[in-house]
């Protein structure tokens, strides 16, 4: 049974992530009091009017002031500067995480900022969202049987990774762990990738002269297909920039992979096409059964 307890947690964002959290923590009943702050006044008071937050501060560092545990819920790209903001105001046993989807750069960012408070900087990411962003998008159940990563180091407080481990799990969330530079490999191959496909799909497609044709035709596979790609391009720009160290050689091997493919096809080599497209259906095919816990 999970017994972790936090008096009071500042969600800095409170968006899709952020408020996610915050409504997942509060139907546990693991939270006493949540603070709200960093995003639009209008967000925020939006997120107080659906019960996600109990008060709307006047800014990150008045947050964390007041808080045992901060929960950075921002883009990528905002993480050093909201960082920055609320170190002065951190007490002694305050406890920072993060939900970012890159890990390496903002574990470099945590331990220039935060100095000797580094060691209580928990790094995560959970794996789960849609497409959706802003206060009402959030809903409790995002992260039922859903991955959250952390990435501490050996200078980490153990008592700061067990509350936050715990908040996660609180949550309905499998926590595990990984090193900063194994978790943005991965997700570069498995997250980030994906998002450069469909965007640059659709993307394609729109330069095309009978554009508006092509999509009155389009069906249920390119609407599942490019899900994705109605994301917040702005978060996601930031989150491929900061992972392109990781990203530039899967795209350089998927280019090669597809590259064959096409002179597959181009040679009418039937056979050939045909085993790649089995391949990847048996792979998706044990990929699904895993996480719907089919035999």
């Amino acid at each position: 049974m999970n017994t972790t307890r936090v008096t009071s947690v500042a969600i800095i964002g409170v968006g899709l992530i952020g408020g996610s959290a915050a409504a997942a923590w509060r139907r546990a009943g693991c939270v006493d009091r949540l603070i709200g702050a960093g995003r639009g006044r209008a967000n925020l008071e939006r997120a107080l009017e659906l019960g996600l937050i109990d008060e709307i501060a006047e800014s990150p560092a008045d947050a964390a002031a007041r808080s045992d545990l901060v929960l950075l819920a921002v883009p990528v790209g905002a993480t050093a500067a909201v960082l920055a903001d609320i170190a002065p105001a951190l007490g002694d046993r305050t406890i920072v995480t993060d939900a970012g989807s890159t890990k390496t750069g903002v574990v470099a960012d945590a331990r220039r900022i935060l100095g000797r408070a580094a060691a209580r900087f928990v790094p995560g990411h959970p794996v789960a969202g849609t497409e959706y962003s802003g206060a009402d998008a959030a809903f409790a159940a995002l992260f039922e049987n859903r991955r959250v990563i952390l990435t501490p180091d050996t200078e980490t407080d153990p008592a700061a990774l067990s509350t936050v481990r715990g908040l996660w799990e609180a949550a309905g969330a499998q926590v595990c762990e990984m090193t900063p530079e194994h978790h943005d490999a991965v997700l570069a191959a498995t997250s980030h990738l994906p998002h450069v496909l469909a965007y640059q799909l659709v993307d394609t497609l729109a330069g095309l002269d009978e554009q508006q044709e092509i999509f009155d035709y389009a069906a249920g596979g390119f609407a599942d297909f490019t899900r994705i790609a109605s994301s917040s391009p702005a978060m996601w720009s930031d989150i491929v920039q900061a992972n392109r160290d990781c990203l530039l050689p899967v795209i350089d091997r998927y280019l090669v992979e597809l590259s064959t493919l096409r002179q597959a096809l181009a040679d009418n080599d039937r056979d050939a096409v045909n085993r790649r497209f089995e391949r990847a259906k048996a792979v998706r095919d044990r990929f699904v059964d895993n996480r719907t816990g089919r035999t």
